[in-house]
């Protein structure tokens, strides 16, 4: 856009379509969701009746500063011991809200080291979670955490209860915090536990916590965008508090503000340079003539008809959006939730300008793990432990709702 034409779209007090677009960096089809969820009051230029966005408006609603702070300092020493650690980045979140990480379990080899690299004086317990007794641990934290697996039980009885869930690895967990007996103790698994067995799973392990003392504050879905991620990723959270605590334990506000693709790689306010160059994956030839074709944002149905029917195969007779496949990501979008893989074909993330998947560094940054964490392992390792890992922002934004709820604990706790 030339400075002319910049200094015009200054003055003005209304936009069209495409002015007010590039006025906020968010797509048309953005812009008209907007209009129809009645967040934008739509004005009509009167000549000729086109659609015009105020410019004030526009402001208010897509250009507002981030008002919203979660953080708080912690009034005593906080530990948390967490168990299916991964690669840290629920760890490095903790770490970052002021909780400290006196031991973690994590059976994958390549996640253990990882974690052993980088934090060397963090206690991390490799290999199977059912080998370990955690009882040394009880009065040592004031946190369990862990990302347990999400798995169907056996139902036995009316009642689901710790014995029918044994060999999941959620009685793993359960028997952990029965052990350790934590003020509080935090579970996060993905969104379709909500609805995994009609929801029977998520209640059974409502029931399991009830059975070891732990009262279960109603549970959310937290997305990550929400919580200075540029990433559209969910997670569901499962907080218990032990029944002799009647403290009230409230989630994190979200925040106003949202992230996008190049507030993740380039320098700005999430990090204060580009994104480091590193080793990634690559797309076979065949594949790479085709994502060639799809714009920013664009997917497979940005296709000529003849080249989508080749590259999605029997998949394009099928039904739903597909969203996934052939999918480029824009600049001025979040990312989509990252996967295990770069370049699976379903969950194709192409970056914006070359047509490749993101690096390894590309993909930590979009999960917001500080460019000073190194991965171990061969890269489909490093890729594979960055997928499974919860977003280091979002961690540290629990984290501090962590610490109001013990802050609060510990003051009117003190003897009078």
């Amino acid at each position: 856009m030339g400075l002319c034409k910049k200094r015009i779209m200054q003055n003005k007090e209304y936009y069209s379509l495409p002015e007010s677009s590039k006025y906020i960096g968010k797509s048309k089809k953005t812009l008209r969701r907007g209009d129809r969820e009645r967040k934008l009051s739509v004005v009509r230029e009167p000549i000729s009746n086109y659609r015009v966005d105020d410019k004030n408006q526009l402001s208010m609603i897509f250009k507002q500063e981030d008002i919203v702070d979660n953080s708080v300092t912690p009034i005593k020493d906080y530990r948390v011991l967490e168990l299916f650690a991964g690669a840290g980045g629920l760890a490095i979140g903790l770490e970052k809200s002021g909780i400290k990480c006196v031991g973690l379990n994590e059976i994958d080899k390549w996640a253990c080291e990882t974690l052993r690299h980088n934090r060397p004086n963090w206690n991390v317990m490799e290999g199977d979670i059912k080998s370990f007794n955690f009882s040394k641990f009880m009065g040592e934290v004031e946190l369990v955490t862990g990302g347990f697996p999400c798995q169907a039980f056996s139902y036995a009885g009316k009642q689901l209860g710790l014995k029918d869930a044994r060999g999941t690895l959620f009685y793993e967990f359960a028997r952990v915090v029965q052990e350790v007996n934590p003020l509080i103790c935090l579970g996060e698994n993905v969104k379709g536990l909500l609805s995994h067995d009609k929801g029977r799973t998520l209640q059974g392990m409502i029931s399991i916590l009830d059975e070891v003392g732990y009262n279960v504050v109603p549970v959310q879905v937290l997305k990550a965008i929400n919580y200075r991620v540029p990433q559209k990723r969910e997670r569901l959270i499962l907080v218990g508090v032990r029944k002799d605590i009647e403290i009230q334990y409230n989630y994190p506000n979200p925040h106003n503000k949202i992230y996008n693709l190049i507030d993740a790689l380039k320098s700005g306010p999430l990090f204060d340079c580009d994104v480091p160059l590193s080793e990634g994956s690559k797309y076979p030839e065949h594949k790479r003539k085709v994502l060639d074709l799809i714009p920013p944002k664009g997917y497979w149905r940005n296709l000529p008809i003849e080249i989508q029917k080749e590259y999605m195969g029997k998949s394009f007779y099928l039904g739903g959006g597909r969203t996934g496949f052939a999918r480029r990501i824009g600049w001025d979008e979040p990312s989509l939730t990252l996967t295990c893989s770069p370049a699976q074909k379903q969950t194709e993330r192409c970056h914006p300008e070359e047509t490749r998947p993101f690096t390894v560094r590309e993909y930590a940054r979009i999960q917001t793990f500080p460019d000073e964490w190194k991965f171990m392992g061969s890269v489909s390792q490093q890729y594979k432990q960055i997928g499974n890992a919860v977003p280091c922002n979002l961690g540290q934004e629990i984290g501090y709702s962590i610490v109001s709820f013990l802050n609060d604990y510990y003051k009117l706790s003190k003897p009078r």
